[in-house]
């Protein structure tokens, strides 16, 4: 089986990646049996002077070094649990030291499995601002929709007061699925909960729309690689193949 190294940026969804990760192995392997997995995360408050800026550079160097040490810790491969932080490993100017997972083709590839057509996008205002999403729905021909600016800055509010910092209030939720409604009624047949702390606040039970959930399912993905039932990534950072 392959060593799986999660390249964590926050906190909460890469918790939940390990988490998900480990209990498909106990699943289908068997009690408290996994692939083995190493995690490490540089505090995500290193990068966020750079985010505000807009200067994805610094960010690509210190989601570079967490590369670097995964692959001294034995890792074969990487997945990073935090959508935003694609834009940055997007733009690293070298190869990164692993082959990785990118988490935007993985939840367009379960979009076309599914057979949607339009899929709303919630996470960062980072990344509903970005083509991140856009481009992998498009590559497919599914087309998507973010939620107005207004809302936009409310999902991305929450998000950095309180889902990044372990706190999921009703009231929060009750935001969401208000949004997430108003995508529905905008033509949305799914919506893409594309901050991976997201699916801790919002799932199918309270979804108005069929959720893809982007944190689970780059883990079920990354066990799939680990134990030989998908082939191994090739994407080492930098723009994705057209």
């Amino acid at each position: 089986m392959k060593h799986l190294g999660i390249l964590a940026h926050s906190v909460e969804g890469a918790s939940l990646c390990l988490r998900t990760f480990c209990a498909d192995g106990f699943d289908q392997l068997g009690p408290h049996l996994h692939p083995d997995v190493s995690l490490d995360c540089i505090a995500m408050g290193e990068s966020m002077p750079a985010w505000d800026a807009g200067d994805l550079p610094p960010i690509a160097a210190i989601l570079t070094t967490s590369a670097t040490r995964l692959r001294a810790a034995g890792a074969d491969f990487f997945v990073c649990p935090d959508n935003t932080a694609h834009l940055a490993l997007e733009a690293a100017p070298e190869p990164l030291a692993l082959p990785g997972l990118h988490i935007a083709e993985i939840v367009a590839e379960r979009a076309a499995q599914e057979g949607r057509r339009t899929v709303g996008i919630l996470g960062t205002r980072y990344t509903m601002d970005a083509d991140l999403y856009p481009d992998a729905f498009r590559r497919i021909g599914i087309d998507s929709m973010v939620p107005d600016p207004d809302e936009r800055a409310t999902i991305n509010g929450i998000i950095f007061e309180e889902l990044v910092e372990g706190v999921f209030t009703d009231e929060s939720r009750r935001v969401y699925v208000e949004i997430i409604n108003r995508l529905k009624r905008r033509g949305c047949d799914a919506v893409a909960l594309v901050c991976t702390e997201i699916p801790l606040l919002v799932d199918d039970g309270s979804s108005p729309l069929p959720t893809l959930d982007s944190t689970r399912l780059l883990a079920h993905t990354a066990f799939d690689v680990a134990v030989g039932t998908r082939p191994m990534p090739t994407w080492r950072g930098g723009p994705r193949s057209a």
